[in-house]
């Protein structure tokens, strides 16, 4: 960003009337937009002046000099935490894929709708300026359910929405505690549909990916000049939900002083933007969320008990996907019919045989990973339907739950530490397939190096868009 507070994004493609139409679209938002016309020149530019200020960059999918997945990957290594967007015409989405694992934040699909470039730019500087952490090309599946819509009938689980739903038409606050991945944001997205705020925006905000001494200029706002680097007047996501809802999800993680004045506006219902002198009425319905039980919080020094009980009007547990496996089938069909509306992919059932894999996993990242999970095997997926043989991690985690370093047998790869690796060779004398050989060296590398995948790239002589591809191949998952 420029001094003025001008956003830049770099635009790396060739095509002139793209490089107008994008450079149009962005400027409408305040974006000001610099063009590279190959890799080359494109990594070059990111030494300048311009390019020490970019906020994101968009690629073509079509790179005139090179591999779009490699150039993402090489601009990733050097400038990790700048967003980078992919453009594409292509209709299946296996390439959008392999060029998200390589380090890409989001992608486009042509011809760009203003609106969609507009949101991806601005989610994409959201996301990459706070979070630290990339968002799952699956994620795009998710959108608002009414309560009615909420897949699941496990009783503990249908108590919390009912809980939930009454709630719904009150002002009172509500704190949603549940781990990560349970659908806490899903039940706060009902709670502000079924309340009489529904004509209003639903703010989300995650207090924890928020720097600490950010908290309060982003909840708040602040006024021009109220500390370094505060160029302009900025409007606090307070200010934002007013006469709707915010949602505070991972609340457990802000600072104690940014407790202090969140109980403050909660009491008074006003706020005072950094560096401000007037303060201005707010009319919000708060709804909280975190994975941590709040009460040890409390207990514990680092969260105000006043606060807790402010926030606590009316408390929603949601249950863990292992304690309610029974939803597990619907969920998944309930999934892969959102995943087949997504451009490229097709429709697609699950055998009786895919089910009970499914259900006799723990699913320690919950909903979430069981989505996860589905999307991959729906793209790499060639027949009409999921089966066992599409969940060949989960299938072998399900059987045993141990962590994979505990798991494996010592003919075939202990730790590290022990200095030993991958065996060679079957006990009854005879070689091991090629293919198990190349994915416990991946796997003995990913825990080797502590799944730093940039890392485990360069130390087996790959790239990582080539590694992420192998993971695929080989049916290796994220717990690998």
């Amino acid at each position: 960003m420029t001094p003025n507070g001008t956003r830049v994004m770099m635009l790396i493609d060739d095509e002139p009337a793209q490089r107008r139409l994008v450079s149009a679209l962005a400027s409408r938002a305040g974006w000001r937009t610099i063009f590279a016309g190959d890799s080359e020149t494109a990594i070059a530019m990111l030494g300048t002046q311009d390019g020490m200020m970019l906020d994101a960059i968009l690629l073509d999918h079509w790179v005139p000099d090179g591999d779009a997945g490699d150039l993402i990957t090489e601009i990733r290594t050097r400038r990790p935490a700048l967003p980078i967007l992919m453009l594409t015409a292509v209709t299946s989405v296996s390439t959008a894929v392999e060029a998200m694992r390589a380090g890409a934040t989001d992608f486009l699909v042509k011809p760009i709708a203003p609106d969609r470039l507009l949101a991806a730019l601005d989610a994409a500087v959201g996301v990459g300026a706070s979070a630290g952490e990339l968002r799952p090309l699956s994620e795009k599946i998710s959108q608002p359910l009414a309560f009615a819509e909420i897949v699941g009938s496990a009783p503990e689980f249908r108590a919390a929405l009912a809980i939930a739903a009454k709630a719904a038409r009150a002002r009172v606050p509500v704190l949603i505690e549940g781990e990560s991945g349970v659908g806490k944001e899903v039940v706060a997205e009902a709670i502000h549909a079924a309340s009489p705020r529904a004509r209003k925006r639903m703010i989300a905000v995650n207090c924890g990916a928020i720097p600490g001494n950010l908290v309060e200029s982003a909840l708040f706002g602040h006024e021009r000049g109220a500390f370094t680097g505060a160029f302009e007047r900025h409007t606090g996501k307070f200010q934002e939900a007013d006469g709707g809802t915010l949602f505070l999800d991972e609340v457990g993680e802000l600072p104690l002083d940014a407790q202090v004045k969140l109980l403050r506006v909660l009491q008074s219902g006003e706020i005072q933007p950094i560096g401000g002198r007037a303060v201005a009425d707010v009319d919000v319905r708060v709804i909280a969320a975190t994975n941590k039980t709040l009460i040890d919080e409390v207990a514990a020094g680092r969260f105000r008990e006043d606060l807790y009980y402010r926030l606590n009007v009316v408390q929603v547990t949601i249950p863990p996907l292992r304690e309610r496996r029974e939803d597990i089938p619907a969920l998944a069909r309930h999934m892969l019919t959102r995943i087949a509306q997504q451009p490229g992919l097709r429709s697609l059932g699950i055998t009786d045989e895919g089910q009970a894999v499914l259900m006799s996993y723990d699913w320690p990242g919950n909903v979430r990973q069981l989505q996860n999970a589905l999307f991959r095997a729906a793209v790499l997926c060639d027949g009409d339907a999921l089966t066992r043989a599409d969940f060949p991690e989960i299938a072998r985690q399900a059987e045993d739950p141990r962590p994979l370093a505990e798991r494996m047998p010592g003919n075939r790869l202990t730790a590290a530490a022990d200095g030993a690796g991958v065996a060679l060779y079957r006990a009854d004398g005879n070689l091991r397939p090629l293919e198990e050989i190349e994915a416990d060296v991946i796997r003995l590398a990913i825990g080797h190096y502590r799944g730093r995948m940039t890392e485990v790239a360069r130390r087996l002589g790959i790239g990582r868009s080539t590694l992420y591809r192998k993971l695929g191949e080989l049916g290796i998952g994220d717990a690998a």
